[in-house]
């Protein structure tokens, strides 16, 4: 006997769970959260494995970011030439709000790195700089943010 979910497309609650590898309970608490997109059938509640496979989450570790970071994004090649950015002078990242009084100027320089074969332009701010300029509910929900991407 075929699986019924996967003959037409459509997985159970339960096999949604047996999918993602958590429990019941867990794929109900993600379904009143928001976090886990449904369809109802009459009075079924149905999934799609694409929507379920948007529920994962990548966080990206230390080392694996400084390898992307040698990497282009778009061709792969494994040199980035380092450089600036100009226009008129320096591009600089303001961000629109920041901490009512700051005593340096909320400007953030920013850096460069191109690919010498597609042309790419990767660009880096300085966080430690965006960090000083955050006001206090920006800083909050990056903190949020920042726990959610640690995996428990």
């Amino acid at each position: 006997m075929a699986d019924s979910g996967t003959a037409d497309g459509w997985l159970t609650t339960k096999e949604a769970a047996k999918y993602l590898g958590v429990s019941e309970p867990t794929i109900f608490r993600w379904m009143r959260e928001g976090t886990l997109s449904f369809f109802k059938l009459g009075g079924a509640t149905r999934f799609r494995r694409e929507n379920l496979d948007m529920i994962a989450q990548k966080v990206t570790g230390k080392k694996e970011a400084e390898q992307s970071i040698a990497r282009c994004s778009v061709c792969g090649h494994g040199f980035l030439l380092s450089g600036d950015v100009r226009s008129t002078g320096k591009v600089y990242f303001m961000p629109k709000k920041t901490k009512f009084f700051v005593w340096s100027e909320s400007v953030v320089e920013v850096s460069a790195l191109a690919c010498p074969v597609c042309g790419h332009v990767e660009m880096f701010a300085d966080t430690a700089k965006i960090a000083k300029l955050m006001r206090q509910q920006d800083s909050e929900a990056n903190r949020r943010a920042r726990e959610e991407d640690i995996p428990e």
